[in-house]
Formats: structure tokens, sequence, C-alpha cells
């Protein structure tokens, strides 16, 4: 099992809550992100501890192959790791984005697509997220209204509390809003075509790129009753959140002892904590702690985690079916 350094992202939009939740030492500000898994080109997750501390996760891949990351998922992806996983702290609205699918992000860019599921870890008082349109939109008009400053009118608006769920296939547009915390697991792929923005500018006074045109070919237009994910709350067992061809991500909320049976699963497994503290112990004998704000990755070969919680923990779990 391993634990790697966060990587830290300081951002326009960015808040202070993502140090103290995870309990580091950083004198970094406007952290909006923390990438807690990563092999995205150029910012590689390290190992932080253990006999292979300072090793980077697609070192791990190449070494450990299938043993790591599963035999299907070793055939599948090479030597990428597949999932993104990110705690997102918005101290203002993110701006309005979307994604592109596989095929319009290959054809495009060489690149995966993505698709996204939110976690609200936590929210501030009358925080929002928006996801997809409230009433039946044409490529026209979501042009139209980009360029008159009206795009918010047309997009479905929640308001969020803690242990909220949002699925966000490939082409559904979207944006967090200030007092959101939530835990992303995502398709390893940065590619964002960023809609609006709010006409902020930055410290030199410059607005940031838009892609208007680029986010007009890869919205799915499709209208939805509600954009929200329901999910049953059930204590001390495995609840499945979200089941995709990209992941399959449960949540465990724990106050007593669990055991966590791996052996028909041909995957690693990511465990996210997003509150309280325990300790995971696998079949092999390996021990390690885990508390909020702290991710794992458990390696394919491992058969069963039991988790001892301290009180109570609430951990995702996510791995590729």
């Amino acid at each position: 099992m391993y634990k790697f350094e966060p990587i830290l992202k300081s951002t326009l939009w960015g808040g202070e809550k993502i140090i103290p939740y995870k309990g580091i030492e950083s004198a970094q500000t406007a952290v909006g992100e923390s990438w807690e898994l990563s092999g995205v080109k150029g910012n590689e997750s390290v190992v932080a501890a253990g006999p292979d501390a300072g090793m980077t996760l697609p070192q791990l891949i190449a070494r450990d192959g299938a043993a790591l990351v599963g035999q299907a998922n070793a055939e599948r992806f090479g030597g990428e790791f597949p999932l993104l996983i990110k705690f997102i702290d918005a101290r203002q609205d993110l701006s309005i984005q979307v994604h592109p699918d596989d095929r319009l992000a290959w054809e495009r860019h060489r690149s995966k697509g993505k698709t996204e599921m939110w976690y609200v870890v936590d929210a501030d008082p009358g925080a929002k997220l928006r996801a997809g349109f409230a009433q039946a939109v044409t490529p026209e008009e979501y042009e139209a209204s980009v360029a008159d400053n009206t795009i918010t009118d047309l997009l479905a608006e929640y308001e969020i509390h803690r242990g909220d769920l949002f699925f966000l296939p490939a082409g559904r547009v979207h944006s967090i809003g200030a007092g959101a915390f939530i835990a992303e697991i995502q398709q390893t792929s940065d590619i964002t075509y960023r809609i609006y923005d709010f006409n902020r500018r930055d410290a030199q006074g410059k607005t940031r790129e838009l892609h208007t045109e680029l986010a007009k070919g890869a919205i799915d237009y499709t209208v939805l009753p509600d954009y929200r994910t329901p999910y049953r709350k059930a204590p001390n067992e495995r609840v499945e959140l979200v089941a995709c061809p990209y992941f399959t991500t449960s949540l465990l909320d724990l106050t007593a002892p669990y055991t966590l049976d791996l052996s028909d699963l041909d995957s690693f497994v990511v465990a996210i904590c997003t509150e309280g503290c325990g300790t995971l112990r696998d079949d092999r004998g390996n021990e390690m702690p885990l508390h909020r704000g702290e991710t794992v990755l458990i390696p394919a070969s491992v058969g069963s985690v039991a988790i001892a919680p301290e009180e109570g923990m609430k951990v995702l779990t996510s791995w590729i079916a």
C-alpha cells in the first residue's frame, strides 16, 4: 500500500482549507487543488514514505505492472495510471467548463476524454454547484449566451451539503461554486474547455482564455430532470455510488471494523479518507494509518484489507471494473 506526496496547486479561485484539512504544513496560499494521485505528465505523484519513497507512480507501474494495477488495466492503459484523484477548495466560483469524450479528445488532442465525479466533502452555507442545462438549448443559443454573459441562466444549479454526489459524464457542462469543498475522481486527462470565467482578471489584468467553439462541439445538450446522483445511506457496508466504464466508486461510512474483500477484483483500489481516521491492514500484514485528507493506493495483488476506524471514518474506494 502506498501514500503519495500531495501536489498542491495555487489557483486564482483557491482557498485556505486544503492544508489544514489534510493536516500538513505548507506556506502555500490560495490552494485550489491537491492532486492526491496523478500519473499526468509533469505532475506525477511521488511515494511519500517506505522503501519505495521517492519513486514516481509511473516508475511503480513500470516495475510492478499488473501486480499494481491489475492485468486488464495493464493491457488497457499500458504504463499510464488511468485515474486522477483531487481535493478541490473553491473560494470563488470556478469557471463554467466542459470536457470532451474519448472519441473527440482523441480526434482533437490524441488524448483520453474526461468523465468525472464529485463527492461533497464539505460546503459553506449556501454553496452551490452547476451541472447540466436547466432547459433545452441549441448550440447557437449556447454560443449567444456566452457572448452576452447569460450562460449561468441556462444551467441547473444546486445548493449542496456534505455527502452530496454528482456524476459528470464527458460532455456535461458544469462548474463548482464558491464555498464548495469536494473530492474529485476522474479519468486521467487534463483537457478542459473553459466556457465562461465571469470576466475575471488575473494579477496582470488579463482574462483567461475561453474555448467557446471547442466546447460547442463537445457539449451534450441533453436535458435531464435532475443531475444529482442519489445513493442509499448504509453505515458499515459498502455502498456503490457510481459505476461506469472509467471507474467504480463506493462509500464506506464506518463506525466498526470492516474487511474489504478484493479477491475477485482485477484492479488497484484507491482509498480516499474524507472524514475521521483509522488503520488499514492488508492480507500480507502490511499496516498503514489513514486519516482525513489522505489517499492510499492499494495494489491489485492485495486480496483483502481490514479497516479499523477510530470512532468513525468515511472512505471513498475507487477502482476500474
